[in-house]
């Protein structure tokens, strides 16, 4: 997705969860025994029961007496020309900022997988089979021109999303109405019954509210929803945007009658008066405003820099903190993306050969400063990951598609190749040759040519420096086996637009991959997906193995069915050579001028910045006045 799911700043709690509520509860349409009648619940999980219950009064992780005041001074990277989040990801640049202005109708707690809390709605409930569900707004909630939520509103943002936006349209693809059947309840209805992650994730919705989007803005011009837009959106959330310079900066403020300040799950979060976004065009400059104190924390991506760039007299004399964060709520692949659009690359020998091509160890040595890893899942850092020889019910698994994927996954574990030293490399680039060879690709003058004789030439596409020196590393190793190789770096703009329509050869990407995986993997490696512009298939995959397997992880009946067909996935998707993987690392990395506090975080918040934090007076003072 384009936007991150606002974990932190998300709240709600739903008070009518009682089952004695009985059929008295139920929508009207719905007719149903007593005794068959779904249950209306303050919460859903998708595998085990919640942690807390109906009537609790906050999360265990906040600080329900935190003080309300301050500014949060963030960086963003890159720029912005739209607030319109329905169609982030095929027009314009999002602003990221426009996550906080909305609610969606669920949250996730911060010390629980899998598991989320009525914010817009007060209450949901579905059958035991997962065919629909039907969630129940708040009375309370309100948009910030203090007209109510409505179910039109959420039937308006569900149609325009799945409309305009590729990536909710896949995510939603199960998902084939929504529509009210009460006064405050909307009935999601799905296309079969069986997919436990439909109810949960319909609950991550972003409202958006219709008598806004069909209305005139001050100029009387009518808004269109599907077109990028500049004018400040209506929200329901606890912040609005204050002012903006386009591309540059945004600020919000802190709504005081917000309408869900007391809910259970917003006490203790929402702290700051005001979080200011300026926008950088690289790392290396958002560092230099950093260090005079342009900004107030910074998450640093460059293990080079982490390890020599802050060594400025604010961190000798501690006004300056860092900080590691171990990441607990999610893995990721990073890789190099081979194009399978492109001829040369449709061959997994080819793939392949590109991987032993690449030296991490010497890279990891070099530029890193040892600090990285390599990749070797697509779910890397996490339980789903596969490893050694499949067994169990993975190997139930991969026996359904054992005609459809590659002999070596069921008699060898995947690795990598090694290198780091020059004998390595020279038997990794006699491995890549050969499989080069036996692609139908031959060496003449020097050069790589493929079966019509053709040298062969890729460019690498980047959008920023970082990036930029993880190519250069890797480009003599591609031409020491005979390919021609360019790195063309390009604005974000243009950038976009080339992913949008898969114009590239070879980029890298980033998948984020949640502890319990879903229909966002349709989006990420399905058939359909690879022909929508737009979407996050930017590898091209078209596999029937990885469909059904995918399937299989969408239906998982149970957490153990789930990781065991995620493995399975996972050991396809590798097998497969789709990509170079690249490198992580466990923890993110943080400096921060040193104005703030938190409680204790729970496991799976990251840093919690800025929704679990709050402006420190006493500690502000001690370290001086902001630049």
């Amino acid at each position: 997705m384009t936007l991150s799911r606002r974990h932190l700043l998300q709240g709600g709690l739903a008070a009518m969860a009682d089952p004695a509520f009985g059929t008295s509860l139920l929508p009207s349409g719905i007719a149903q025994a007593q005794d068959a009648a779904p249950k209306w619940r303050h919460g859903l999980s998708l595998f085990g029961e919640l942690k807390y219950p109906a009537d609790f009064k906050r999360f265990d992780y906040v600080n329900p007496d935190a003080p309300k005041g301050g500014a949060a001074r963030q960086i963003a990277l890159g720029t912005f020309d739209n607030f319109n989040l329905a169609v982030a990801g095929v027009k314009g640049n999002i602003a990221g900022a426009v996550g906080y202005l909305y609610e969606t109708l669920m949250t996730p707690s911060q010390d629980e997988v899998g598991t989320e809390y009525g914010l817009l709605a007060e209450a949901a409930m579905h059958p035991d089979d997962f065919s629909f569900v039907t969630y129940r707004l708040r009375a309370e909630a309100k948009w910030n021109d203090g007209k109510p939520v409505t179910p039109e509103d959420v039937i308006f943002s569900f149609d325009s999303l799945k409309k305009y936006s590729p990536r909710y349209a896949s995510y939603y693809r199960h998902v084939t109405k929504a529509e009210k059947v009460g006064d405050r309840d909307i009935r999601f209805s799905f296309d079969a019954p069986g997919n436990r992650e439909l109810p949960t994730i319909v609950g991550e919705l972003m409202i958006m509210p219709k008598h806004w989007w069909e209305g005139t803005d001050d100029q009387g011009r009518k808004r269109d929803i599907s077109a990028t837009t500049l004018e400040k959106p209506l929200g329901s959330g606890a912040y609005r945007i204050k002012e903006f310079v386009a591309g540059r900066s945004i600020v919000l403020e802190r709504v005081k009658d917000y309408w869900g300040a007391k809910l259970p799950t917003q006490i203790g979060t929402n702290n700051f008066d005001e979080l200011r976004f300026e926008y950088f065009r690289d790392n290396t400059v958002a560092l230099e405003a950093f260090k005079a104190d342009q900004a107030d924390w910074i998450m640093e991506n460059s293990a080079k820099q982490w390890a020599t760039a802050y060594d400025f007299p604010a961190v000798t004399d501690k006004r300056v903190v860092k900080e590691e964060f171990p990441v607990n709520d999610s893995g990721r692949m990073q890789a190099f993306v081979l194009n399978t659009r492109r001829e040369m690359f449709r061959d997994p020998r080819v793939r392949r050969a590109f991987n032993y091509a690449f030296d991490f160890e010497e890279m990891n040595k070099q530029l890193f400063y040892g600090q990285y890893k390599r990749i070797n899942s697509f779910f890397e850092g996490t339980e789903l990951a596969s490893s050694g020889l499949p067994q169990g019910q993975e190997l139930e698994f991969l026996e359904t598609v054992r005609d459809k994927v590659p002999a070596e996954l069921f008699t060898q574990p995947y690795t990598n190749p090694v290198g780091g030293n020059p004998e390595a490399v020279r038997t990794n680039l006699r491995e890549a040759m050969k499989l080069l060879k036996e692609a139908g690709f031959d060496i003449k003058d020097r050069k790589l040519v493929d079966t019509a004789g053709k040298p062969v030439a890729v460019e690498i596409l980047v959008q920023d420096p970082s990036s930029e020196r993880i190519a250069l590393f890797y480009k003599p190793s591609l031409e020491r086996i005979g390919a021609a190789v360019s790195i063309r770096i390009v604005d974000d703009a243009q950038y976009q637009n080339r992913i949008r329509a898969f114009d590239f050869d070879i980029i890298t990407d980033l998948w984020g991959e949640s502890l319990s995986p879903g229909n966002e993997q349709r989006e990420y490696w399905g058939s359909q997906a690879a022909d929508t512009p737009g979407s996050r298939n930017t590898i091209g995959i078209k596999n029937p193995a990885v469909d059904a397997l995918i399937d299989k992880v969408i239906y998982a009946k149970d957490r153990a069915s789930l990781v065991a067909a995620t493995r399975a996935l996972d050991r396809v998707l590798l097998w497969n050579f789709y990509v170079v993987p690249q490198f992580t690392y466990g923890f993110m990395r943080y400096a921060r001028w040193d104005r703030f506090n938190h409680a204790p975080l729970p496991k799976y918040a990251r840093s919690g910045l800025p929704a679990l934090w709050w402006y420190d007076a006493d500690k502000a003072a001690a370290i001086g006045k902001r630049s």
